[in-house]
């Protein structure tokens, strides 16, 4: 089974904003993002689809706004959110700590801001239940602190081909009970964090390097370039190529609008 990309809820209620912003998510390979514009609208589709981030907007024009729908999700305690407006003043802000959000962007806001919060605060938050002593969670087990030792052992060795029992070697556990609180606390078997671990480096050196692409499948480990192809169409839903020249359109087309700005 392949993780698919992350989805993304938007609450926003002025269209053509929801629809930049879509539009920003898109470019960078969020496939999945929803759009509703209303707090009880958002309830729903959070329930039924759990999306891995919510981006809501304070100023809604409705019975509810932003701010009731962070408290919602501040006691589910089980999805992150970002607040995205243009009000900034004490009485809101007050209002904003009170529900505890992963971050707050200010409108009007660059789309490198936007996606390097929203790809920061992720990325972190799939670590949230072995990061324990850095959220300040009670330490009852062991566990956690042996899952960030294997993490770590993934990540230094992403060049070789890693095997489970590689990994359950680092514990003092049996492999079936190891994949099974792996996948408890990452929210993917070792084998799915492993093979998405490969697609995030693939995809950096694709899109900062002309390395390539048969190289980088025996780089990462791959036994072979159709292999690694295959993976990394399913995980990104682009091939290599495809992907790479993505990367060159999108740099090309910031170097334009830089220049322009100037």
């Amino acid at each position: 089974m392949i993780i698919k990309p992350y989805s993304i809820l938007i609450v926003e209620d002025e269209y053509l904003i929801a629809r930049d912003i879509k539009n920003i998510l898109n470019k960078e390979g969020y496939s999945y993002v929803m759009m509703v514009d209303s707090v009880d609208e958002a309830i729903e589709i959070i329930k039924e689809c759990k999306p891995s981030l919510v981006l809501i907007d304070i100023n809604l024009r409705k019975e509810k706004n932003g701010i009731f729908l962070g408290k919602w999700l501040l006691e589910k305690d089980q999805i992150p959110f970002i607040y995205i407006s243009c009000l900034t003043d004490e009485f809101t802000i007050g209002n904003v700590n009170a529900t505890r959000p992963y971050a707050f962007v200010v409108k009007p806001f660059k789309p490198i801001d936007l996606i390097t919060t929203i790809n920061i605060i992720i990325n972190n938050y799939s670590y949230k239940r072995i990061d324990i002593v850095r959220n300040g969670m009670p330490i009852d087990n062991e566990v956690p602190f042996i899952l960030r030792n294997v993490i770590r052992f993934i990540d230094d060795n992403l060049s070789r081909k890693i095997e489970v029992i590689d990994l359950t070697n680092l514990t003092k556990w049996k492999s079936q009970y190891f994949q099974r609180i792996f996948t408890k606390y990452m929210g993917m078997n070792p084998y799915q964090y492993i093979l998405n671990k490969k697609m995030d480096r693939a995809k950096q050196i694709l899109s900062e390097t002309d390395v390539p692409i048969r190289n980088i499948s025996f780089e990462l480990g791959f036994q072979s370039h159709s292999n690694f192809c295959l993976n990394f169409k399913k995980v990104i839903e682009k091939t290599p190529k495809e992907y790479r020249e993505f990367c060159k359109t999108k740099k090309y087309t910031q170097s334009i609008n830089s220049q322009t700005n100037k």
